[in-house]
């Protein structure tokens, strides 16, 4: 008999035991190699990356459900260890299950995971919304081929039904509670994968030397049609970002547009705009409370904190020719105290001495940055030069004022002394970077990357938040993400400069 005649007649024999366990009722288990035929409704089954025990996938027909057995050391890192159902795909995507661990487990963050890869090798890009054991529910991703592995942690923990969605080269997290009903999990991710990729479930067990099982149930993979963007609405996450391991975790989610987050003094709560009024809320997630502040009730996205900790300075347009003015207010709210005597006004900087506010100013065709006593008085111009100036703002120490201009040809990080003398360029590429924040330590500096082609700093755009050493210039990639204008438009790094605060943007499809 010849070797393809010996191949045809296994195939025949694997699609016949499972046409007779879907009619009967009897659980099919395939074999553990490479290339094995379909379960259910994924193509194969392996182990992906190095495992001490082979693991296995079962499936009932009668019950549909999907028992998987994985060992493996983790999934982080620059490589991954588990077992995985898999199905090739192209196009957007939707992969959707209930899933329980099957007892109790012997480490915690054993993982149970609904997958969209690029290949079956160890290393390879991906991301993934994990259900870990102590229920604990992220959307992992690994940007390129033998990166570090990252995470947006969601609010939400142990939920029944998970769901991952890829829409172009975007991929959120979705889950349901005992109501079955489907809400967006926080933050998303972006990676180019080539098609076609791999879709599918796996489990690792946490620990090279044991195997765990988990049983996938109602699952559901289906295509998902490209969705008209006047049809969407947009979602808003309010994000914590760790600068030392880049991970995220999400704070707030609402179904409509939010913007700049401020971090307080106490380290224990974050501010934001929405709907022309400040919102607070503490850094755990809860519900916002809004911040009084009189008359100005149609506060713009450039607010922040003094260095003292007691006093809000906002930028609103309720007053005269509804154009932008700066206004102060007591930290808990109150009666707003008027700043700047022109308008537009738009606040961005307040010195570490309290005394000095540096804000945005159009004057006749141009756009230049400017400071004026908090007490009040004549405003002082810093800035000259054609092409718009914005986003100043003080570094720790006082003897400088970092700001973006285009007055290259495109928009660029810039600095000068306090007094605007000694004017120096200091990012030097191809992008448009906007909102140049400084760590509290004056070490480091953050701020928002857009493409060569985006004029301005408009809302839903792909973006990057980057990190700059401002010892030695390095450059690194903290997050790409949905988003732009309410991203980062003013002072968010946290007291201890260990973390960011940022609001990303999701355009979701009408009936999710």
């Amino acid at each position: 008999m010849g070797r393809k005649q010996f191949v045809g007649l296994n195939a025949l024999a694997c699609a016949l035991v499972l046409a007779f366990a879907a009619q009967y009722g009897v659980k099919a288990q395939q074999a553990n190699t490479p290339g094995a035929a379909g379960v259910g409704i994924f193509e194969g089954h392996e182990d992906v990356g190095t495992v001490l025990h082979p693991g296995s996938v079962e499936y009932d027909a009668t019950k549909g459900t999907y028992t998987i057995a994985g060992s493996g050391e983790n999934m982080w890192f620059a490589a991954d260890a588990f077992q995985f159902a898999w199905k090739k795909m192209a196009g957007d995507v939707t992969l959707t299950a209930d899933i329980s661990f099957i007892g109790k487990g012997v480490n915690e963050h054993r993982k149970a995971v609904l997958m969209v890869r690029q290949t079956l090798e160890a290393n390879s890009p991906y991301a993934d919304a994990a259900l870990h054991g102590n229920g604990l529910t992220s959307l992992q991703f690994r940007n390129d081929q033998g990166a570090a592995t990252h995470e947006i942690q969601a609010y939400v923990s142990a939920p029944r039904r998970l769901r991952i969605e890829k829409r172009g080269e975007y991929f959120t997290m979705w889950l349901a509670g005992a109501d079955g009903e489907f809400h967006l999990a926080g933050g998303s991710t972006r990676i180019a994968l080539k098609e076609p990729f791999y879709v599918g479930i796996g489990v690792c067990s946490h620990d090279k030397d044991v195997m765990e099982k988990a049983v996938f149930s109602n699952v559901e993979l289906k295509t998902a049609a490209p969705a008209a963007a006047a049809a969407t609405t947009v979602y808003s996450t309010l994000e914590i970002i760790t600068v030392a391991s880049m991970d995220r975790r999400v704070v707030y989610v609402a179904g409509d547009r939010f913007e700049a987050p401020n971090w307080m003094p106490d380290g224990k709560n974050l501010l934001f705009n929405r709907n022309g009024r400040i919102e607070k809320i503490p850094v755990t997630g809860g519900t916002p409370q809004i911040i009084d502040t009189g008359f100005a009730v149609r506060c713009n996205n450039d607010h922040g904190i003094s260095p003292d900790g007691t006093q809000l300075v906002i930028s609103d347009q309720s007053q005269g020719e509804h154009q932008s003015l700066v206004y102060i207010v007591p930290i808990g709210g109150g009666t707003p105290r008027r700043i700047t005597q022109k308008s537009p006004s738009y606040w961005h900087g307040w010195s570490p001495n309290g005394k000095t506010l540096a804000f945005v100013g159009q004057r006749i065709d141009d756009f230049d940055i400017y400071t004026v006593p908090v007490g009040g008085g004549e405003e002082t111009r810093l800035t000259t030069a054609k092409g718009l100036d914005d986003g100043p703002e003080y570094s720790p120490d006082g003897k400088y004022i970092y700001f973006n201009s285009e007055r290259t040809g495109h928009m660029q990080i810039w600095r000068m002394r306090a007094d605007g003398s000694e004017q120096e360029q200091v990012t030097f590429d191809e992008f448009n970077n906007w909102f140049p924040h400084i760590s509290p330590d004056g070490q480091q500096m953050v701020f928002l990357t857009y493409d060569a082609s985006v004029t301005g700093h408009p809302e839903n755009k792909d973006v990057a938040l980057r990190l700059m050493s401002l010892k030695d210039k390095k450059v690194t990639v903290l997050a790409k993400l949905f988003g732009g204008q309410g991203t980062i438009n003013v002072p968010s790094w946290s007291p201890d400069g260990k973390q960011l605060s940022f609001v990303s943007y999701q355009l979701v499809p009408p009936g999710r």
